[in-house]
Formats: C-alpha cells, structure tokens, sequence
C-alpha cells in the first residue's frame, strides 16, 4: 500500500466505479480493480460493496476513506511547499565572468535574475580566466561566463556564443594589407598582457602558425578602458573583441580592422562551479543568461557574434 493506492481508493469512491475511476485516471479499468483487491488484503476487509452499479463504501472503507482524504491533504501542502522553495530560489547566486563579457552580460543579466529569484542575493565580480577556474573548484563561485581555453582542462565549457577578435589601433596607423594575411602580422606594434595566460597564449598560438611571433611593444595588465586610452595615445594596437572597443570607434578614437584570415574567433563559454544550488535552478539559471546573450546579439549590443 502507498499514497496512490490511497488516492486511486479516493477516486473509485468519487466516481462511484472502477470503470468510472480508471476513465477519470487515464489507466486500464482492469489495472485498478487488482489494485483495489491488493488494497482489501493488506488491510484485511472489504472496502467496497458491490452493487450492480458500480460500487459503494462499506464502513470499514469509509474510516480509511477518512485517513486519505488527509493523506492527499498533505501530499498537497507538501508539494506546494516545495514549490514555493523552487520559486523562491537559492539564497546566493554568485556569477564570474572575464572583464569584456561582464561589461556587456551584467547590466541585462541583473534584471533577467532578479524578476525570476526575486528573493535571491545576487553577486557579481569579474577576474581573469586563472581566478575564475580557481573560484569555480574552490566552491567560491557557481557560474561562470569566460572564453573558453585552447586546451580545456576537465572543466566542462557549454558554449554560448562566438566572437571575431579585431585588430584596433589609432585612426592614423599606417597598416599594409600582408600585415592582416601573412606572417608580416608580426610587425605590428601590440600591446598585451604580461603573464601568459588568456588572449596572450591564444595571440601566441595563432602566431605561430602562420609563423611569426607577436611585436609586444608594451606590456599592459590594465582595463580594457585603459588598453583603448593606450591605442588612442599611439602606444600600440591590440587584439580585442569589437564589442569592447564600439565606444571609442564610434568617436573615431580608435580603428577596427578584421582578421578574418587569421579566424580569430573565441568561444564564449558557460562554466558552472562546485555550487549548492539545486540542478533544477541551474537549468533555469543556464536558460535565463542564454536567453540574455541571445538578445544582446539580436539586438546588435554584442557586435560581430553568432550564437553557438
């Protein structure tokens, strides 16, 4: 005996027949009947009277009759209970991202958590790609939004979009056309960050095969703000996302060029961490940034992508 045998008893009850019960649950009248029988044996008395209608509650079945009508009463408030903790959401949602990504995700991504887990502390910060993957395993961290590695580690990557990298420089910078086809790319003046790791590595890498290693005139670990004032100031190029630069082009601050040739494209990835949220609210939270991502590339905001 278990809580459906109790609600389908509740149901023959109601409906007057086994027949009736079994069209009202969707399940084979035959089915029922053996269910019912079970039922009589485990308690040891009729449940039921037989008529040549259907059938009717003897007195023995009107006192269990009584039981599941409380037992489904509270299999209800269970059920809503658990309901209103699925809505209500996890108490914490702390979200990572590198800095490019977050400076376009986080303004529309805020809105998109807080109409869906109203009654969630949100938290965002941005870091580079080492920190995030540290913060991911060292459960400081549930969600990450970061380009995905060359060489990915057994971090699992669900990727969201792609994104064409540009070369930018000053308005005036003298570029030959072999310098974005050839391994003439190796002249270019580019400015990079000084550790080996992210867009540095991936530069590196891409160098290589087309023979060639990258013309570091400078060495910068600032913003993406202060690389785009470097540019402007005629201290180098750099290799960055068009989304990033979109302010300083538009002012005419700053040049993009394409390097189509060079398919110089990162995956922009989810990476979800060692986290206590439920599976159940990570899918919604998975739905919820891919839907933000989506409307920022239809709605042109991150310019040059394609979903993944």
């Amino acid at each position: 005996m278990n809580s459906d045998d109790l609600a389908f008893f509740s149901l023959v009850v109601d409906a007057g027949s086994i027949a009736g019960a079994a069209t009202l649950a969707g399940c084979d009248a035959s089915t029922l009947s053996r269910r019912m029988s079970s039922l009589e044996k485990s308690y040891g008395s009729r449940l039921f009277m037989r008529t040549g209608r259907g059938v009717s509650v003897s007195p023995e079945g009107e006192v269990l009759l009584g039981y599941a009508r409380q037992m489904a009463s509270l299999m209800d408030k269970a059920k809503a209970s658990i309901h209103g903790l699925r809505q209500q959401g996890p108490s914490l949602i702390h979200i990572v991202a590198q800095p490019s990504i977050a400076t376009l995700l986080f303004g529309k991504l805020y809105h998109a958590l807080q109409a869906r887990f109203p009654h969630s502390q949100l938290h965002f910060s941005e870091a580079l790609a080492d920190k995030i993957l540290y913060d991911l395993r060292a459960s400081k961290a549930d969600l990450a939004i970061m380009y995905r590695p060359e060489n990915p580690s057994s971090q699992v990557y669900e990727p969201l979009l792609h994104e064409p990298l540009y070369l930018i420089s000053p308005p005036d910078f003298e570029l030959r056309p072999d310098q974005l086809t050839s391994a003439a790319f190796g002249e270019v003046p580019l400015i990079l960050k000084s550790s080996r790791h992210g867009l540095r590595v991936f530069v590196e890498d891409k160098c290589a095969q087309f023979g060639c290693r990258p013309n570091v005139v400078l060495q910068s670990d600032s913003s993406i703000a202060i690389t785009l004032e470097l540019i402007a100031e005629r201290c180098g190029c750099a290799i960055m996302p068009l989304a990033a630069a979109k302010g300083m082009i538009a002012q005419g601050r700053v040049i993009a060029h394409s390097l189509q040739a060079w398919n110089f494209e990162r995956c922009v990835a989810l990476a979800v961490g060692r986290t206590e949220i439920s599976s159940s609210d990570l899918w919604v939270l998975n739905g919820l940034i891919r839907n933000v991502v989506h409307q920022l590339i239809e709605d042109g905001a991150w310019q040059g992508t394609r979903p993944a």
